[in-house]
């Protein structure tokens, strides 16, 4: 018999604030400022089987796609007690190759009570560029790539994989103080993992989440079963993939059965040159994050949450990539795209609940050098507006969608990197118009005070992000670049050299409006 909704809901807190426990130790112990500031890691924890089982309230993008992580560990290894396995190839189970993950298992005595697992974005592990972001042709181009293979055996680290990570990274010293701290948040889960086995006992804890699966399955197909049956489709697009200028379709078709939904990507635009293809893990993850919000936040997060998910995807497509097509972007700007087709096809099915589009980019900005006494690798996503929905404004200078980190505070930029934040304020009169209006986004602009080298990557350039039932859609964002007193406006996606006393003026766009216009 299954255990009743009170003790389930204990059991699902339980056994989430041991991947909020492992996150804390990550942040806190980290060295670099994309982890320690801004939080860039997810943490999670998994049944005996590899299945989903709870999860800190951390990264989406990271999220939806650590069930992959997991099965691609442990089709390669059989996990001993004080083994921790690494990996970051967005083909075996990642999704970008700066998101480095880590999977180790939890064992009472001889028995195994579950596998914990982490992803964090390190700011830089090779490629073509400081930040490991750039307009790559291929993945070999974006940096180092590891499959699963063991960083700790039996509790003793494996040096060499530690060495390999950190000779293939401008900034070695912080990237072995950031591998230092994950690997110290699997040992603090594992300690709670245990003390819960202790508490519950082991049989417990094993049916205790194949019970909260099948409640989380139970409640969905509930929530489901409430949206009006039928076909919903969308289209919207990325500006462009950085080597052409055509507009890149997101299409996708959302068919309503009864408990269950099917969500088909058919005439989604080809892989492109670009590095903005998506393994099908990042796509997995977006669409399974649209359906939580509208399912609703109380349903448990875990495997039976997607039980009722159905996904197709045509082979070799945008969203579906195949080896060694470039994925970069992908994870950071395709898949806020996905989000804003899935949420742009379900506003006819659920008018009294949708958003217009949100800022719809990460307006990813890296900047960094290899030489020089003190190499660097800044990397952040800047906020943007959200979209004004059927009973709110939408919030502004906020992140949204696939992100949900902080901005790194001026005074751990500037302490860190060589680098000076002019002006941070929020862009006003950026989002759109409407009954509602859309969130303005951000103006930020960054002097450097060194030589280097700067990527952009950004989207909703050309286009700003829509409106919905008669609002005005959010402005556009502009990249710009100023020297010696000239201003030119950049590319959304372009790797560039600056000098010392140039200015980076990053401006995100604002949310779409909702509802007819207002004088």
């Amino acid at each position: 018999m299954r255990a009743g909704a009170f003790t389930l809901e204990v059991f699902r807190n339980q056994v989430s604030a041991v991947a909020e426990e492992m996150g804390a130790a990550l942040h806190h112990s980290a060295y670099s400022p994309n982890i320690k500031e801004r939080k860039d890691h997810s943490c999670a924890v998994f049944d005996p089987e590899g299945k989903l089982a709870a999860q800190a309230e951390h990264i989406p993008v990271h999220l939806g796609a650590m069930p992959e992580t997991v099965r691609a560990v442990l089709d390669r290894f059989n996990l001993k007690p004080g083994d921790v396995a690494v990996l970051n190839d967005p083909y075996s189970g990642g999704t970008h190759l700066p998101d480095i993950s880590m999977v180790s298992p939890a064992f009472k005595g001889r028995r195994l009570v579950g596998f914990l697992a982490s992803r964090a974005h390190h700011s830089d592990v090779g490629g073509l560029a400081p930040g490991s972001l750039a307009l790559s042709s291929d993945i070999f181009q974006e940096g180092l790539i590891l499959p699963p293979v063991l960083i700790r055996r039996h509790g003793d680290p494996e040096q060499g994989v530690v060495d390999l990570i950190c000779r293939n990274s401008r900034t070695p010293e912080e990237r072995s103080g950031d591998i230092a701290a994950q690997i110290g948040a699997h040992s603090v889960g594992e300690h709670r993992l245990l003390a819960l086995a202790e508490r519950l006992g082991t049989g417990a804890l094993i049916r205790g989440y194949s019970d909260l699966m099948d409640y989380s399955e139970e409640l969905t197909r509930l929530a489901i079963s409430r949206i009006p049956r039928g076909d919903y489709a969308f289209t919207d697009h990325l500006d462009n993939d950085g080597f052409s200028d055509e507009p890149v379709p997101v299409k996708v078709k959302v068919s309503v059965k009864s408990g269950s939904v099917l969500v088909d990507f058919t005439g989604t635009s080809p892989a492109v040159e670009g590095p903005f293809n998506c393994p099908l893990s990042v796509t997995l993850s977006a669409t399974y994050y649209v359906f939580r919000c509208i399912t609703g936040g109380d349903i448990p997060a875990n495997d039976g949450a997607f039980r009722p998910i159905e996904v197709f995807v045509p082979e070799g497509c945008l969203v579906a990539a195949k080896r060694p097509r470039p994925v970069c972007g992908g994870n950071i700007e395709t898949s806020q795209r996905i989000v804003d087709a899935l949420l742009g096809a379900l506003s006819d099915a659920l008018p009294e609940l949708m958003p217009a589009a949100s800022y719809g980019t990460m307006s990813n900005l890296s900047i960094g050098r290899a030489s020089g006494p003190y190499p660097f690798s800044y990397y952040e996503t800047i906020a943007g507006g959200a979209g004004g929905g059927p009973a709110f404004a939408g919030a502004s200078a906020t992140q949204a969608h696939m992100t949900n980190t902080l901005n790194t505070p001026i005074e751990a930029l500037e302490c860190s990197y060589p680098l000076r934040v002019l002006h941070y304020r929020i862009r006003r009169g950026s989002g759109g118009s409407g009954a509602h209006r859309g969130g303005d986004g951000l103006d930020r602009a960054l002097e450097v005070l060194e030589d280097c080298t700067v990527t952009v990557m950004g989207d909703r350039r050309k286009t700003g992000p829509w409106g919905l039932s008669g609002g005005a859609p959010g402005k556009q964002g502009r990249d710009y670049l100023i020297s010696e007193g000239n201003r030119r406006k950049l590319s959304s996606k372009i790797t560039f050299s600056v000098n010392s006393g140039d200015v980076i003026r990053i401006l995100t766009p604002g949310g779409g409006g909702w509802g007819g216009h207002l004088a």
